[in-house]
């Protein structure tokens, strides 16, 4: 119901019609998954397809979902369209640039809440990954001075399902990233290989990463400078004294960008800009799990974002480690 109209009216008839009041949907964010997709999983069966595309409202944002095997919809999250994306642009750049010397020109970014999934196919495919602070003005800005200095910019990406595919539009682009997508489902299905198959395939060849994340609603706000205060005075320190482990895993850097703090770094500054203006904090565990706790800018919600990069083959057992990872991180910081 949004300005996607003219680009998606054809394949979405119930819901071509611009509408402020979105009747067709129980909440017009194709990030909520599976909710808002019901007619489009409901068109995709009659009409005998297995992918289902959705842009949001403004067309900024995509959604991918494929039919399983059993008949279920699997809703692809951010980060593994992210991957998948990531991937396709890569390859389609290499198919057309055969002098592998320009490689070290190329570039990918992806928001610092992200899967790092990005920075593991671009170690073994020898481009450059840059993460920046959450938002798209950053990646635009940053690709911008990349450009500048004639570098090439392939693909960008958050995890709320955003994606700036090549630079003809230096922000996330749901229409772009559809027809993106729309030609990489083509050639997987040619080849009769499916969404979630590649997706396997990319995480076997550059390594599992496994990742949640979510949110908690709170309207309170000196609940939540105190839910932050507390992490930087852990143990009812006067001092600022973060946490060292969380759910028996140690805790090995600890990066605080509302007060510009990281321990990762020889001066203890963080590189990526700091504001105290809102809450960020990020803790790095000696098992390669990550874990990121902020506020939103636009909605009286505290989100966090969990990772653990696992490497080829180590799937199941990184699994069992990141859901106790995620127990413990939930119980311990009191986020329940």
């Amino acid at each position: 119901h949004g300005v996607g109209h003219a680009f998606v009216q054809s394949a979405f008839k119930e819901q071509k019609d611009p509408d402020p009041e979105f009747p067709t949907v129980k909440y017009p964010n194709p990030e909520e998954g599976k909710g808002v997709l019901t007619l489009s999983f409901a068109l995709a069966e009659r009409e005998g397809a297995t992918v289902v595309l959705a842009n949001d409202p403004d067309a900024d944002r995509l959604a991918v979902a494929e039919q399983q095997k059993g008949g279920q919809w699997r809703v692809f999250s951010g980060n593994e369209l992210g991957a998948l994306l990531g991937w396709w642009v890569y390859q389609c750049w290499k198919q057309t640039n055969p002098d592998q010397s320009t490689v070290k020109s190329v570039y990918m970014l992806a928001s610092t809440v992200s899967s790092k999934i990005l920075r593991a196919i671009a170690l073994k495919e020898g481009f450059h990954f840059e993460e920046t602070l959450t938002g798209f003005k950053w990646m635009g800005n940053r690709a911008r001075e990349l450009l500048d200095q004639n570098k090439i910019v392939l693909f960008a990406y958050e995890e709320a399902i955003g994606y700036m595919c090549g630079s003809a539009v230096l922000d996330k682009d749901g229409v772009s990233a559809a027809a993106i997508a729309g030609e990489m489902t083509s050639y997987l299905a040619a080849k009769n290989i499916t969404l979630s198959q590649q997706l396997t395939a990319v995480y076997e060849e550059y390594g599992y990463h496994i990742t949640k994340n979510s949110y908690f609603i709170c309207h309170d706000q000196a609940v939540i400078r105190a839910m932050f205060d507390r992490l930087r005075h852990y143990g009812n320190q006067e001092d600022v004294s973060y946490p060292s482990q969380c759910g028996g895993v140690a805790i090995t850097a600890v990066r605080d960008l509302t007060t510009g703090y990281d321990s990762s770094q020889a001066d203890n500054k963080a590189v990526l800009p700091s504001s105290t203006s809102s809450q960020m904090i990020t803790f790095s565990f000696s098992n390669g799990g990550v874990a990121t706790m902020r506020t939103s800018g636009t909605e009286p919600k505290i989100k966090y974002y969990t990772e653990l990069c696992a490497a080829p083959g180590n799937r199941y057992k990184h699994t069992i480690y990141y859901t106790e990872l995620c127990a413990g991180y939930i119980n311990k910081f009191d986020l329940i």
